[in-house]
């Protein structure tokens, strides 16, 4: 089992296969060729100090060691990508993560199976009106800070004069609203 020392091997990795664990994501690519097992690991900064980094990196080898000599398939690079619950987690966990990945990198992916079903408008509308439903806001209300007569329907603004409000057409009488209140200014009462 050798090691992985160049960029290029890294990155080439990284667009292959992958599967996730708590710990780490590995990251198995076929490099196409009957050579000896490769692994490569990456423990960066935002996983802690050089002491904390390098301890994640002796726990992992240590972990790999034990597991790919017979889980690894010859011709094939291995990257392991390190998260902070790897230094937490327990060993034989550890192991058991890594095999469990290394299965799930070697399985035949089944084109199309991962897309998801595109939204349509009207799940974006009804998951929109859930949402606000959760926060308590009504779905139609008006916003708060929103210019006057404007609505916000499906996260859209909505202005009068595309729903027959005033200005839909020149000189067409408005039917009144209960959320327009006279002013003095328009001749009424005082609020």
């Amino acid at each position: 089992m050798d090691h992985l020392r160049k960029r290029r091997d890294f990155l080439a990795a990284a667009k292959a296969e992958r599967a996730g664990a708590t710990s780490f994501l590995m990251q198995g690519r076929d490099r196409g060729d009957a050579g000896t097992v490769r692994v490569g690991f990456t423990v960066t900064k935002k996983t802690g100090n050089s002491v904390v980094r390098n301890r994640i990196r002796r726990r992992l080898r240590e972990a790999v060691r034990r597991v790919l000599p017979d889980a690894g398939r010859a011709g094939f690079d291995y990257v392991l990508v390190a998260r902070e619950a790897a230094l937490r987690t327990p060993f034989e966990t550890l192991v058991q993560e890594i095999e469990r990945s290394v299965r799930k990198v070697h399985t035949p992916k089944v084109p199309g199976a991962r897309k998801s079903p595109s939204k349509t408008s009207a799940s974006k509308t009804s998951a929109s009106k859930a949402s606000a439903l959760k926060t308590g806001a009504q779905p139609d209300a008006p916003k708060p800070n929103a210019p006057h007569g404007v609505r916000e329907t499906d996260g859209r603004p909505e202005h009068p004069a595309s729903t027959g409000g005033a200005g839909a057409a020149a000189g067409a009488p408005t039917p009144p609203s209960d959320d327009i209140k006279p002013t003095p200014a328009d001749g009424g009462l005082p609020a």
